[in-house]
Parts: C-alpha cells; structure tokens; sequence
C-alpha cells in the first residue's frame, strides 16, 4: 500500500511544531495563578440547558462501517451521513438544524457565551483551582465554537473552517479579562503551559466535525473534568475516527497529526498514549505495530441528519418522533450563590427529543425526517451562570494528580 507521509506533510508538522512550540511558551499573566485551597466553583446551568437538549449522544463504536442507506418509499431524501464511511455513524450530534435561522436560539447561545467569557472580569480565575480553571476554558472553547458553528451553518465540511488560512481557531475571537485570544491561543497558550501540555485535554476541545473529539451532553465541571476528558479519550480512541486498521496499516486520526504538540517523538509517543485507552482486537495490532499513520479524518459537521438532503415526497411517513417534554432550568438561587453575571441565558425552555442512545446506520433515513415541533420550542433570555461558593471544603479534587501522568 502507499504510504501517504511524504516530505511536504512533514516540512508542515515541523513548521506547525514550531509555531506551536513559541505559543506556548508564555501563558498571559492574569491566567498565570490559581488557588489549590480554593473553595469557589462556577455553575454552568444554562450551557447545560442546551447541551441536554441539543446533543444526541449516539454511544460507543461498533467499529462497523455505516451501510448506504436507501429512501424509504414515497421519498427521496437520503443524506451522505450514511454513505459507507467508516466514520459516518460516529460521534454525538448537535441539533443545527434548529438554529438556522432561528434568531431566539442563536441570541441564546450568544448571550451563554458572553456570559462564561465574561467570568472573570466578576473573579479572577487566580481564585479558582487549577481543575475549576481548566473546566472555564474547555467550555468557552466548546460554547465558542458552537456559537461560530451556529452562524455559518448548514455549511456541511468544516476543512476550510478549521485548518484553512481563514480558520476560526486562530481568530481572535474572545476578550477575556481584557486579553484578545484566539482558540488557539486556549489551547496553545493557556492549557499547554498550565497543565503541561497534557494530551488528555484535547478530547475536551469540540470543534464541531465528526473526525473530532465528542461534545458531551453536560458543561465540563472541575469537580469531574478528568474523568470527563478520560471518557472522551476512551470512546474516541475506541472508534472508526480515532483508530483504525485497514490493509495490514495501523491508521490513526489526523487529529493526532494536528496536535503532534503533545507527541515529540510522534510515532513512539502516540503509541504509548493510544495504549493506555485502546481495547479489544485494535489493542493486539496495535502493539505489533512498527507505524502509525494519520490518514483517518471527517470533516463533516456533527448535525444530525445532514445538510447534503434531497428531498422529494412527504414527511409524513415518519417513524421517529419529537416528544412534547417540555425543560426547565431555573436560576440557582440558593444560599451561597454569588451571581457573576445576570445578563445570561439560563432558563431555557426547548423541545425534550428521546432518541436511543445508539441509532443504527440503517435507520439514519428515519432520523432525516425529524421535524422539529417549533411552537413547542422556546430558549428564553434570562438567568445565571454563577460562582457558588461551597462552604469550607476545597473543589479540587485527586483528579488532576491521578490523571496527569498522561505523558
């Protein structure tokens, strides 16, 4: 088979490896301390609002390959979600599909999103720990990006968007505590040099395509973000998208490429990472593995049933369902609670969808009819994100300590 590592991706990653190297090397002074003892943590209710709504987990790889599937009769959609690739079925979803042109859930999204960049200018994030810190930027990055995403879709493959020359990781993008960042700059800047280039944290980094790491269905907390960020390692490595054997080669995620940051020594370095999340057969070939190459991506975006549709026919010989459940998140207002902003949304109310946590490729036709009920669909402007202080006992937790022997 040919090996497609050829001298111009390689003169790529070692210019990469350089830009990444200086970025890193300074993280901004206001995003320099933290408080071990610190006893102040950050509620994120209204990103949560969203997330239990929007994202439809889809579960673990099966590590098959997704079937084509074929319309229905009396319709002619069908949608290149289920178009053969290995990685087509894989990945939780979104619900973009709702937010196009739907000027109450985009000013949703963005008013959550100014709400958790603007934090710190309520508290210093020099008063939190180094786990709350590291929950406040895993979900401005994934709150960002979604916002971003929101805007420019149903634009389908995200390439351009995120490793063209134009790309919105390296768009300044946020102003937090009165420092311009980029995306890059989070990841680059910030979590590289606070939390030692960990590996691990960037199965937290959402950036909205399907060859990505997974958007969970709750905001990121510093009380669980490593066991958080260890699931999402899991199930990403586990996968079509992370890892996958083909013709005798041992092929892994392009992701893995992009951020070769983490891996100095890549092939020897990746392979020790892979084998502390990879399980069944995949785990044998891995270890007799000499190499490892980064041809797996998908660059189509985590929608859930697809901007590529041709329609023709009715919706009406729709099988699945939007159910009517109705939720509510209210403001925290309990004893304890300082409020960090108050011009956020946080009480939401949206359609509930139930959906098994694992739809097959076969079905995937089905999931491309779902329309959503929309005058049972409401995101409303009003409620909080908040720093609760939490009595006497510290929030950081033995996470870090545990989880940072990554390298």
């Amino acid at each position: 088979m040919f090996k497609r590592f050829n001298m111009y991706r390689i003169s790529i990653l070692m210019f990469l490896m350089v830009g990444v190297g200086n970025v890193s090397a300074q993280v901004p002074e206001p995003f320099q301390g933290h408080d071990p003892d610190s006893v102040f943590t950050i509620s994120y209710s209204d990103f949560d609002a969203i997330l239990r709504t929007m994202v439809v987990d889809v579960g673990r790889s099966t590590r098959k390959v997704a079937r084509t599937t074929q319309p229905k009769t009396g319709t002619r959609m069908k949608a290149k979600t289920s178009s053969g690739r290995a990685t087509s079925s894989e990945g939780n979803r979104f619900y973009f599909e709702e937010f196009e042109e739907n000027d109450e859930f985009q000013e949703a999204l963005r008013l959550v999103r100014d709400s958790i960049e603007g934090i710190p200018e309520q508290m210093a994030l020099e008063n939190f720990s180094r786990n709350e810190q590291l929950a406040y930027w895993l979900n401005l990055y994934n709150v960002t990006v979604l916002d971003e995403l929101v805007q420019m879709y149903p634009e389908k493959n995200l390439k351009k968007e995120l490793v063209g020359r134009k790309s919105i990781l390296d768009q300044k993008l946020l102003n937090v505590a009165g420092i311009e960042l980029s995306l890059n700059d989070i990841q680059y800047k910030i979590l590289a040099g606070n939390y030692e280039n960990n590996p691990l944290i960037m199965y937290g980094l959402y950036q909205g395509n399907i060859g990505g790491p997974n958007i969970r269905k709750r905001a990121y907390t510093g009380e669980s973000v490593y066991r958080s960020l260890q699931d999402n390692a899991e199930e990403f490595v586990n996968s079509n998208r992370g890892t996958y054997t083909r013709n005798g080669d041992f092929e892994v995620s392009t992701l893995y490429e992009r951020n070769s940051q983490y891996f100095p020594n890549f092939n020897d370095d990746l392979k020790q990472h892979l084998m502390r999340f990879i399980e069944g057969p995949e785990r044998t070939e891995l270890k007799q593995t000499d190499r490892l190459y980064a041809d797996i991506d998908d660059w189509d975006i985590t929608d859930l049933y697809g901007t590529d549709r041709e329609i023709g026919g009715s919706f009406s010989n729709s099988a699945a369902a939007m159910m009517d459940a109705v939720v509510a998140i209210q403001p925290d207002g309990a004893g304890g609670t300082v409020t960090t902003n108050a011009s956020v949304a946080g009480s939401a109310y949206m359609a509930k969808t139930e959906v098994a946590p694992k739809f097959d490729p076969s079905v995937l036709d089905q999931l491309l009819t779902i329309k959503a009920k929309e005058d049972a669909t409401r995101l409303l402007k009003e409620g909080r994100v908040t720093v609760e202080e939490m009595g006497t006992v510290p929030v950081n937790t033995d996470d870090n300590t545990t989880e940072q022997d990554d390298e």
